[in-house]
C-alpha cells in the first residue's frame, strides 16, 4: 500500500455494532439527512447549507473542527476556504490526503460572523458528533482548535496540550479511542509561528495512530486481547510516549506508564523521517 493510503481498518476494530463498510457510510449518510433539516438550535436561522462532514467511512481517523465558515456554509463541504487548504497541506506533509480520513466539525451549521460555538449550540449538535464517532469507530481523533479540544480533554489549554494525545474523555462517548490535539487551521494563518507549530505537531499523528491501533488491540501493560474484553469496555487510562524516529513499529508504541495524562510526541522530525505507516 503505498504513501498517502491509510490501511482499512486496523487491528481492534469492530468492537461497536456497526462493523462493515456499508453499514458505515449508510449510518453516516442517515446522519447526514437530519442535519440538513436539522432545526435544534438557532444556527438552522441564518445557514445557508448544512455541513455534516465528508471523507471515507473505513478510516480510522476523524478530523474534527469547531464550526463551518462562509465556503463551508455556501458549499455544504467542511473545510474548503484558505483553512481548508491549510488543511491539506498539513495532511499532504505526512504523505495523506483528504479522501483518505473523514473531516467534520463539532456544530454542522455556520455560526454568524464565523463566531465561536455557544454552549447551548454545541449541545444541541453534540449527538450527531457521537453517532459519527459510533459509526466510525475511529482509533485516532484529531481535534482542531479550542472548542473540538474542549469536548475530548476538557479544562485543558490548547497552548499547552498540542502536538500531544491522550485516551479520549468519557464523557465525549468515543470509547477505544486516542484524541490528538492541534490548533485551528485557521489560527494558524493568523500567525505564522503557530502555522509553523502545526506542521510540527502535524508528524506526530502517524505515530500515535500506531499508539491507538497496539492499545485498541490490548497492547498495553496487563491488558487482555479485544477478543477477551466487551465491546464497551473502559479506555485504558494509560500515558503513552512516543519516538517516531524509529522505523521499527513496536517502538512506536513507546514505553506505557499509568495516569491518563497528556503527552507530547517528538514532533521535530521532517515528512522524509515518518514511520512506515503504509
Amino acid at each position: 500500500m503505498g504513501q498517502g493510503q491509510i490501511p482499512p481498518r486496523g487491528v481492534g476494530r469492530g468492537w461497536g455494532c456497526i462493523v462493515t463498510e456499508v453499514e458505515r457510510r449508510a449510518a453516516l449518510d442517515a446522519i447526514g439527512a437530519e442535519v440538513s433539516v436539522c432545526t435544534r438550535c438557532r444556527l438552522h436561522e441564518t445557514r445557508t447549507k448544512s455541513v455534516p462532514g465528508e471523507g471515507t467511512s473505513d478510516s480510522e481517523v476523524i478530523f474534527v473542527g469547531e464550526g463551518p465558515g462562509y465556503n463551508e456554509d455556501q458549499q455544504g463541504r467542511p473545510f474548503v476556504g484558505r483553512a481548508g487548504s491549510l488543511l491539506g497541506k498539513l495532511l499532504d506533509s505526512i504523505g495523506w490526503s483528504r479522501d483518505v480520513v473523514f473531516i467534520t466539525n463539532v456544530v454542522k451549521c455556520r455560526p454568524p460572523d464565523n463566531r465561536d460555538p455557544e454552549p447551548d449550540e454545541i449541545a444541541a449538535c453534540a449527538p450527531f458528533l457521537t453517532r459519527q464517532i459510533a459509526a466510525l469507530d475511529p482509533a485516532l481523533i484529531v481535534t482542531l482548535g479550542r472548542v473540538s479540544m474542549g469536548r475530548f480533554n476538557p479544562g485543558a489549554k490548547i497552548g499547552q496540550v498540542h502536538g500531544t494525545f491522550r485516551p479520549a474523555h468519557a464523557e465525549a462517548e468515543a470509547a477505544n479511542a486516542l484524541a490528538f490535539f492541534m490548533y485551528h487551521p485557521a489560527a494558524a494563518l493568523r500567525d505564522p509561528a503557530v502555522e509553523a507549530t502545526s506542521f510540527r505537531d502535524m508528524q506526530g499523528i502517524p505515530p500515535a495512530l500506531l499508539a491507538a491501533r497496539k492499545m485498541r488491540a490490548g497492547v498495553v501493560e496487563g491488558a487482555a486481547s479485544p477478543a477477551a474484553q466487551p465491546a464497551d469496555r473502559p479506555v485504558p487510562q494509560v500515558a503513552i510516549s512516543v519516538v517516531p524516529a524509529p522505523a521499527d513499529a513496536a517502538m512506536l508504541a513507546g514505553e506505557l506508564s499509568h495516569g491518563g495524562e497528556n503527552v507530547h510526541t517528538d514532533a521535530q522530525s521532517g515528512p522524509t523521517d515518518q514511520p512506515p505507516l503504509f
